[in-house]
C-alpha cells in the first residue's frame, strides 16, 4: 500500500497553504511566466493556461494520491491572492525524507512569504508527519533561493556538480527565446532537531512570526 500525505490546509500568521483549485489558473499562469521562474525552474515556456489547468486539476493532486509528495498553493490570508507554491516531491516513505521546492509570485517577493510558507510546511512535516529529513536543492547562482534556505535554518551539505539545468535568454535574440545551461546544485537539509533554530530564523528574516495550524 502506497503511503500518502493527507489532503490538508495549513494556516500561518499571514498565509493559507491549501490544494490548488481551478480558480487559481489565471494567477498561476501569470506567476509561471515570470522571467525568474522561467530561468530557475523546468516549467514549460511559455506557460499557458492549459499548462496551469493541467497542473492545478490533475498533476498536483496526483502527486499526493500516488504518494510522491504534496503540493500547496500559497495564498494571502486577507486577500486570498496566490502568493506562490510549495512542492514536496521525490518522497521516500521508508527513510521519511522528501525534497522541497518553492516559487514566489513577482509581486509577493521581499515580504518573507517564502520563508513563512516553508517554515510552516517544515513544522507540519516533522511534527505531524514524523518525517526525519527535508532536502532542498538550489542552483549555484540562485542567491534568492539560497537565502530562503539559510533563513529557515537549512544546513548546506555540499555541491552536486553540473547536476541541474537552468535557462538563459538568448543573446541578441529577437523572439524572447531561452536556452538551457548546465548548473551546479547546492544541497541543503533540514532535520527535526533544527526546529528550535527554525522558529527564530523566520522571525529574524521577515519580522513576522508564524504560528502554523493545520486541519
Amino acid at each position: 500500500m502506497t503511503s500518502t500525505f493527507p489532503d490538508i490546509t495549513i494556516s500561518t500568521e499571514r498565509l493559507v497553504l491549501r490544494p490548488f483549485e481551478e480558480a487559481d489558473v489565471p494567477a498561476l499562469t501569470d506567476m509561471m511566466n515570470d522571467e525568474l521562474v522561467t530561468a530557475w525552474t523546468p516549467v514549460p515556456q511559455p506557460y499557458t493556461a492549459t499548462d496551469a489547468r493541467d497542473w492545478a486539476t490533475r498533476l498536483a493532486p496526483a502527486q499526493r494520491t500516488e504518494g510522491r509528495g504534496v503540493v500547496f498553493a500559497v495564498t494571502e490570508f486577507l486577500t486570498q491572492r496566490l502568493v506562490g507554491t510549495v512542492n514536496l516531491r521525490n518522497t521516500d516513505w521508508h527513510c521519511l525524507s522528501t525534497e522541497a521546492g518553492y516559487i514566489t509570485a513577482p509581486w509577493a517577493r521581499g515580504e518573507g512569504y517564502a520563508c513563512e510558507s516553508m517554515q510552516a510546511v517544515a513544522l507540519w512535516l516533522f511534527r505531524d508527519q514524523k518525517f526525519e529529513r527535508m532536502e532542498l536543492r538550489t542552483a549555484a547562482d540562485n542567491t534568492a533561493s539560497q537565502q530562503v534556505a539559510q533563513r529557515i535554518g537549512c544546513i548546506s551539505e555540499g555541491v552536486l556538480r553540473n547536476a541541474g539545468i537552468c535557462r538563459s535568454k538568448v543573446e541578441n535574440g529577437t523572439d524572447g527565446s531561452w536556452t538551457d545551461m548546465r548548473t551546479d546544485l547546492i544541497v541543503w537539509s533540514l532535520l527535526p532537531e533544527d526546529l528550535e533554530d527554525l522558529s527564530g530564523a523566520l522571525t529574524d528574516a521577515s519580522g513576522y512570526p508564524a504560528y502554523p495550524d493545520w486541519n
